[in-house]
């Protein structure tokens, strides 16, 4: 049986990097800062009426994405639940036609039907936010598949949180990539309360990353606050799928600073819990004072960079408003059988 390792502090500071390595984190910075401005954003939008239905907000837990983006190539595939804004910009995906799609607009990516859940991008093997909880586990365990049997080297992350762990098919598929050593890392983000109830309370084994231990799998609990740990947790776990060594779970400690979607007041928990994560664990002022400490990146330039997302965000949602709303007969595209109207 595999043995499962808990990370229970954050990594110590290393020395330096090099030029190389200094530049890589100010790119994961800025990655992690359009994230944020553009979930604030959405939220924004939100509260304006021109988002409807569901909307799930990524903001505070960035450096999961961003960190696991880092430690795989434009070939691995990425599939994930419905709080996949995130993902997606981290994937490269343009930002206006994420925020069209969830404005219900022509030039959203699903061309205005799929709304804040439902994005795909074949282009940026991202196969989409998934609605239905858990549903996204066994469709990433299949990509997997498909890459083994293609013979290729690449890897599927497979993105799930905490309350999606307790779901059966979640357990088949641990069962089915462990049989045939699917290359596919499963990536539970827990953010400690799923749609409202806190871990604590809904899991008898709260070591979510001991989930594939009866199956042979490995995992380990990971700083998900911290974006370097991530990406050396990441670097580390790459390397063990894409050598035919099988499936590995990831648990990544992360917190969300808002409620579950737009409509949850999140009466479960303090503010004054949600105000100490945000003042002492925020991902991204983390990265910010470890690169202005270090020398690695200078107020100036990190303010510009702050510049340039907040305008590029901008231009998503003038976009996203100026794009126009799906004709009627987009209701007849896209479906798996011919359909006619009445």
């Amino acid at each position: 049986m595999a043995v499962a390792k808990r990370q229970t502090a954050a990594p110590k500071r290393t020395a330096k990097p090099d030029r190389v390595d200094a530049e890589a984190l100010v790119r994961m910075y800025r990655d992690m800062l359009l994230i944020r401005r553009f979930e604030e954003k959405a939220g924004q939008m939100y509260g304006m009426g021109l988002i409807g239905g569901f909307c799930h907000l990524y903001i505070g837990q960035e450096a999961v994405v961003i960190g696991m983006q880092a430690a795989i190539t434009p070939d691995d595939a990425v599939v994930t639940s419905y709080r996949d804004h995130g993902h997606m910009l981290a994937c490269g995906m343009d930002p206006r036609g994420v925020m069209a799609e969830l404005t219900g607009r022509r030039g959203g990516y699903s061309r205005g039907k799929g709304g804040s859940m439902h994005m795909f991008s074949r282009e940026k093997n991202f196969y989409g936010g998934h609605g239905i909880v858990g549903a996204q586990v066994p469709l990433g365990t299949g990509i997997a598949f498909a890459q083994k049997y293609r013979g290729t080297t690449n890897a599927c992350l497979t993105y799930l949180g905490d309350g999606a762990v307790n779901q059966g098919q979640v357990g088949e598929s641990f069962n089915m990539a462990a049989l045939w050593k699917l290359p596919v890392v499963y990536i539970i983000e827990n953010n400690r309360y799923a749609m409202g109830t806190s871990v604590q309370r809904s899991t008898a084994s709260p070591d979510l990353f001991e989930r594939g231990a009866p199956y042979g799998i490995p995992g380990r609990q990971v700083d998900g606050m911290d974006v370097v740990a991530v990406k050396a947790a990441g670097d580390e776990v790459m390397a063990h799928v894409r050598a035919g060594k099988g499936p590995y779970i990831l648990e990544m400690m992360t917190y969300r600073y808002r409620g579950h979607s737009m409509s949850d007041p999140a009466k479960y928990r303090t503010k004054e819990e949600v105000n100490k994560m945000r003042s002492e664990h925020d991902p991204i002022d983390r990265l910010r004072t470890q690169l202005l400490e270090n020398g690695w990146a200078k107020e100036d330039a990190l303010k510009a960079i702050d510049r340039e997302v907040k305008d590029i965000v901008t231009a998503a949602a003038e976009f996203a408003q100026e794009s126009p709303e799906p004709d009627p007969s987009e209701l007849y595209t896209d479906v798996l059988v011919e359909a006619k109207a009445a």
